[in-house]
Parts: C-alpha cells; sequence; structure tokens
C-alpha cells in the first residue's frame, strides 16, 4: 500500500493547486469588503432600530445581535456558494441551534429578518442590490416613525373615589372624552377604585376635570402603548 507524505504532496504541488482554488473563489480583498460591507450593514440596521423604538425599554443587546446577524451571516453565504451539498450541511447544522431568548416585538423579528437578508446579499456579492435595500428600508422605516397616527393616543385613566361619586365621573366622561371604556373596578370598605382606557384627540386637563367631582379622592392618567405605536 503506497503512503502518500506531506512532502510528496508539496512537491507534487497539490498544497499550492488547493491554495490556488481557494484564492481563485476567494481573495481577501473580497472577504475583507464583505466583512466590512455587512458591518456597515448592521450599524445602519442597528441605528434605525434605536431611531424608530417604541417600546418600553430599549435593549442595547439586541442592537448588537442585529449587527452580528448580518455580519456572521454574509460569511456562512461565501462559503456555501454554489456547492449543495456544503449547503445542505450548514441547514442541518443551523437546524439543531434553537433561540431560547423570547422576541417580545413583533417589529423585531422583522429586523432579524432584515439583518439576515442583509447578510445574505452581501455574501452573494450582491452589493448594489444590498445597498439598494438598505437604504430604502432604512427611509420607509424612518419615514413611518415620524408619520402621526391618526388614531388618538391611548391613555389609562385611574381614579379613586365613593361609590355615590360614579354617576358624576362617567357623565364628566362622556363630556371630556369621545372614546372611552371601562378596564376594572374595585370596590372596598374604603371606597372604590376604577380605571378606564380614554382616546384623546388632544391635550387637555382631564385630571383637573375629574378632581372637580365631589366625592374623587385622586385621580391618574398614564400613557399607554397600544398595537399601533400610540
Amino acid at each position: 500500500m503506497n503512503t502518500v507524505s506531506f512532502s510528496d504532496l508539496s512537491k507534487s504541488g497539490a498544497i499550492s493547486d488547493w491554495f490556488a482554488g481557494q484564492m481563485s473563489s476567494f481573495t481577501p480583498i473580497l472577504v475583507a469588503a464583505t466583512l466590512a460591507g455587512a458591518l456597515i450593514a448592521g450599524l445602519i440596521i442597528s441605528w434605525v432600530y434605536k431611531k424608530t423604538y417604541r417600546g418600553v425599554l430599549y435593549s442595547p443587546s439586541f442592537s448588537l445581535t442585529l449587527i452580528m446577524l448580518t455580519v456572521v451571516t454574509a460569511p456562512v453565504v461565501m462559503a456555501i456558494g454554489s456547492d449543495v451539498a456544503l449547503s445542505m450541511g450548514m441547514v442541518g447544522a443551523l437546524s439543531i441551534v434553537r433561540f431560547r431568548t423570547a422576541v417580545k416585538e413583533p417589529l423585531d423579528t422583522a429586523y432579524m429578518f432584515w439583518s439576515i437578508t442583509m447578510g445574505i446579499l452581501l455574501g452573494a456579492k450582491m452589493f448594489i442590490i444590498a445597498l439598494v435595500v438598505v437604504i430604502g428600508i432604512s427611509v420607509i422605516m424612518l419615514a413611518l416613525s415620524f408619520i402621526k397616527m391618526r388614531n388618538p393616543g391611548a391613555y389609562l385613566l385611574v381614579m379613586h373615589y365613593d361609590e355615590y361619586a360614579q354617576d358624576d365621573i362617567e357623565a364628566a366622561l362622556r363630556r371630556e372624552v369621545r372614546n372611552y371604556r371601562l378596564r376594572s373596578k374595585t370596590v372596598t370598605r374604603a371606597g372604590a377604585e376604577m380605571t378606564y382606557e380614554v382616546r384623546l384627540e388632544q391635550k387637555n386637563d382631564l385630571v383637573g376635570r375629574m378632581l372637580d367631582i365631589e366625592g374623587v379622592h385622586d385621580a391618574t392618567i398614564v400613557a399607554c402603548q397600544t398595537e399601533t405605536g400610540a
């Protein structure tokens, strides 16, 4: 049985041929340019996410995740190329990975897909399409974030009052608020607590109006984030 040593491979030029084949597909300049483009695209996506975020608590770690998704996806797509066997192996490896962190906002999932899409485009060497996509979606998201919703802002009105004042409270709400809905009501021996969801078309002193009612001890209004982002 004949054995082939490392020196034999060196003499036969197999190693040099292997390196030549590798460099013909992936030059260091192409790899560096792809990673740099993925980093820039990830930074843009992260910046747009921060500017358009409407949740309660902004997460810097999620912004870093968006950047990493773009940077990691690009070389994976470059490695797969047109190799069907390698692509099937990548799919099998990725199927083992499971994301344990729950995505709280549906829009966060869209940003993750955006990051992955940019990585795929850059890894496939579609630089012009990637540039158009990242600029176009960024402009759309920034424009949508500055468009004022036609629906009035939603607030929660919380009041502590004596039971006899409920009729006066509802009458005042009908005068001051066009759209309101009872969310909860609690009655104790010390008094009653009631929470209304109200939609205000313009800023007014609703709390002051409620405190003018005899029997109302205190009133609090809290901004309420809805699915429309109001």
